[in-house]
Formats: structure tokens, C-alpha cells, sequence
């Protein structure tokens, strides 16, 4: 595991699993949320994504399975891949508590072992914040693009780069130059639901952050073909970009891109 991933996980492991219990319920409370509208869990992917039913979608640093688990419902085979312990353990208890199963693989996701995973997926999904944990995205991207099928869809949703310059979502992180491209350490997303002594004990985590450039040319270096870009409001001001979604696909080899 990278150095930087590793103090990562050393973050992401910080009472996490009792952090998901209160945030969003116990597995068993969240589940019922869940059975009762699984398309409303997914919010805005559902469409992103489109017919579920026995499709294979990896779910990129999946987290607790808030995501992951209402996909199964509809009736995905899901499969996380994500470096917390503590999200794991959340995320099958929730599974369970859905009667669905997820395979959650607790692994580096720059070392899924491709042998295994390579080419098996109909699509590759993330959202909420996930390529700033990562310090070279064109790395990053040949993976999700080794993952797919050929014909294969990447459903990439993250925070806007201009959330750079202005913390649009309101996740007390540091602003910087729109073209600041240097490695810096930051608190871990849920410090900030913390109390001011408790948060000082968190472990940081190491951050990289990119403007759309960089994000677009590592998606088409990789080999994919780049279909769409959405730009979303923040989340409680509808006047500044708060999010983004791009789709691309992994050409078919027997036919055109």
C-alpha cells in the first residue's frame, strides 16, 4: 500500500463506523430507508447509471454502502472496493439488513489486482469526493478503464474544481489557486462533525486536488471516450457549482468509438 494511502486509511478508520451509526442510523434503521425507495437513495446516479438488474458494478471507495447497497436492491451485483475497515463492516451489516449481498473488497484501490477484476464490470461508479485521495490521475483512470468491459460505462461524480478557489459545500477545507497541483494534508471529511478537541485527534489525509483539465485529459489518456459532463449547484446555494458527473465508456474493440 502507498505511503499516502496508508495514511489515509489511518484517517477514514477513526471511529468511522460509530460516525455512519450516528450520521445515518443504525444498519438495521438505514435499511429500512432504503427497501422502502432504493432509487431515492441512489438521488441523481439512478439515472446515470439506468436499469440495474443484472448489471456488475464496482463501486469505487464505496464507503458505508449507502450507495453500493441500494444498487443491490435493484438488483446489481456491487462490488466496493474501499480501504476503511470501518466502512466495511457498516456496509455488510447494511447489506445484510437489506437481505442483499455486496462483495466489498478492503483493499488500495491503486492495487486491485486486475488479473482477478480486469474487464468484468458493465460500470464503474463513484461519487462524493474520491479523486483528491489520489495524487495521479492518470494512474487512477487506466485502472477504472482496465475494470470495464469493453462497451463498459464509467460514472465518474465528485466535487467541482471550483470548490478550489471557494468552499462552495461548505466542507471547511482549504481554498487555493485554482492551478495549485501540489500534494497537501488536510482533515478527513468527517472531522468537522466534531467537537474541537476530538477533531485535533483525527489523522490527516493526504490531498490532491485538480481542475477539469486535468480530470478530462487523464479520462481520455486512459482510453475511454468521453460522452458527458454535468455541472451541479452546491448543495444549499443553487447560484455556485457544487458538484460535476462525467460519463465515459470504454470502446467496444468491434466498432467505432
Amino acid at each position: 500500500m502507498s505511503d499516502y494511502c496508508s495514511q489515509n486509511k489511518l484517517a477514514w478508520e477513526y471511529d468511522a463506523y460509530a460516525f455512519w451509526c450516528r450520521q445515518m442510523g443504525e444498519p438495521a434503521d438505514r435499511a429500512r430507508q432504503i427497501a422502502a425507495d432504493p432509487a431515492r437513495a441512489l438521488r441523481r446516479y439512478a439515472d446515470y447509471i439506468g436499469p440495474c438488474e443484472g448489471i456488475r458494478i464496482a463501486n469505487i471507495c464505496g464507503s458505508c454502502g449507502k450507495k453500493a447497497v441500494p444498487l443491490a436492491v435493484l438488483g446489481a451485483e456491487v462490488t466496493v472496493f474501499d480501504i476503511s475497515r470501518d466502512n466495511q463492516r457498516y456496509a455488510l451489516e447494511l447489506a445484510e439488513a437489506c437481505g442483499v449481498r455486496i462483495d466489498y473488497q478492503l483493499c488500495d484501490v491503486l492495487k486491485i489486482d486486475l488479473e482477478q477484476y480486469g474487464g468484468l464490470f458493465d460500470v464503474v461508479f463513484m461519487e462524493g469526493g474520491v479523486l483528491h485521495y489520489f495524487h495521479d490521475p492518470d494512474q487512477f483512470m487506466r485502472i477504472m478503464h482496465g475494470l470495464l468491459k469493453p462497451g463498459g460505462k464509467m460514472v465518474c461524480s465528485d466535487f467541482h474544481p471550483f470548490t478550489k478557489v471557494l468552499d462552495t459545500l461548505k466542507l471547511q477545507q482549504p481554498v487555493m489557486s485554482y492551478f495549485f497541483s501540489e500534494v497537501f494534508q488536510g482533515e478527513m471529511a468527517h472531522a468537522r462533525f466534531y467537537d474541537e478537541e476530538t477533531r485535533k485527534m483525527f489523522p490527516k489525509c493526504s490531498y490532491r486536488k485538480y481542475t477539469f483539465s486535468e480530470m478530462i485529459n487523464a479520462v481520455i489518456g486512459a482510453g475511454f471516450v468521453f460522452r458527458r459532463l454535468d455541472e451541479h449547484p452546491a448543495w444549499d446555494n443553487p447560484d455556485v457549482p457544487g458538484e460535476f458527473t462525467m460519463i465515459a465508456d470504454k470502446p467496444c474493440s468491434c466498432c467505432d468509438a
